[in-house]
């Protein structure tokens, strides 16, 4: 490993973090992981990464943090309290938070980690487990210029576009607005498909005209094969973007912006995951369609 680099803890080794911490040690980068699940810290050994048993010791050394978790309960879990980075990282040191959460969350982590003479920015990101796995996600953050100079050389060993959007918590609002377009989307393309069956078209020449055209999307390109073949393995569960919907239709609410759109799919997507389909992935909005269109849905 280079001595150039940072020394890297990561926190958070689930669908996403596990191949973007991988791809930071293919990069160079020296990657000591913690997580809950023993596989997962097996799979980050078995890449040259350093496995170990908690959060202490995984930050106690790093210079640079990355956490990877569901949700704003989890993000406050793994910072706060005795076993928590805050307790534990050195003065100095940078954490990239790396996960969907509230921006007040992150505004907050930022306030208390200042106290400890601990950085933070936000840097969520977008384009699922592909992009994970490619190294090719968009990555929106929050934060100081200086530390956003800091951490892009990480950045860009897991992302393509790479871009602050001003300070603490704005990388989440984008990335709430970024779930918004996705879930209405996926949404638009499921209804699609229903349609299209319905009428006795061919799919899947319909799915391929109608991405080169201007109906055409990144979410078309992406979950093409899960509307044709109903594969619904999780890349992006239906219970985190729920999660997301919930955080941009209150984060709407406090600024006054209408979601009149949003809203509907927002309910969409809950409803789905009252149907017992929230462990799929998000492209099982198809199965809400079929649903209402009468179809039998497995």
């Amino acid at each position: 490993m280079s001595n150039n680099l940072p020394k890297v803890a990561w926190i958070g080794l689930g669908i996403m973090g596990s191949p973007m911490s991988e791809n930071l040690i293919k990069a160079g980068y020296d990657v000591t992981g913690f997580t809950l699940e023993q596989d997962k810290l097996d799979r980050l050994a078995a890449a040259g990464g350093k496995a170990v048993k908690s959060i202490a010791e995984a930050v106690g050394d790093a210079d640079v943090i990355v956490t990877m978790v569901p949700a704003s309960p989890q993000v406050e879990a793994i910072n706060y309290g005795p076993d928590g980075i805050l307790e534990n990282a050195r003065s100095g040191a940078l954490i990239v938070d790396m996960s969907s959460i509230t921006p007040q969350t992150s505004i907050d982590l930022a306030k208390n980690a200042e106290e400890k003479g601990i950085r933070v920015i936000d840097a969520p990101v977008s384009g699922g487990e592909a992009g994970a796995i490619e190294a090719v996600l968009s990555i929106m953050v929050g934060g100081e210029q200086a530390d956003f100079d800091e951490a892009k050389p990480l950045l860009e060993a897991l992302g393509k576009t790479i871009v602050l959007c001003g300070p603490h918590g704005s990388g989440q609002t984008v990335k709430a607005a970024n779930q918004l377009i996705v879930a209405v989307n996926i949404q638009a393309c499921a209804e699609a498909v229903v349609f299209l069956e319905k009428s006795g078209v061919d799919l899947t020449a319909a799915l391929d005209v109608l991405n080169g055209g201007l109906a055409g999307s990144t979410v078309l390109t992406r979950k093409k094969d899960n509307f044709l073949n109903r594969d619904f393995k999780p890349g992006f569960r239906i219970d985190l973007h729920h999660k997301d919907m919930g955080i941009v239709t209150d984060a709407a609410r406090t600024v006054g912006a209408a979601l009149p759109v949003g809203a509907v799919v927002a309910q969409l997507v809950a409803s789905l995951r009252a149907q017992g389909d929230g462990g799929l992935d998000h492209s099982a909005l198809l199965r809400a369609v079929e649903r209402l269109s009468g179809n039998q849905v497995a």
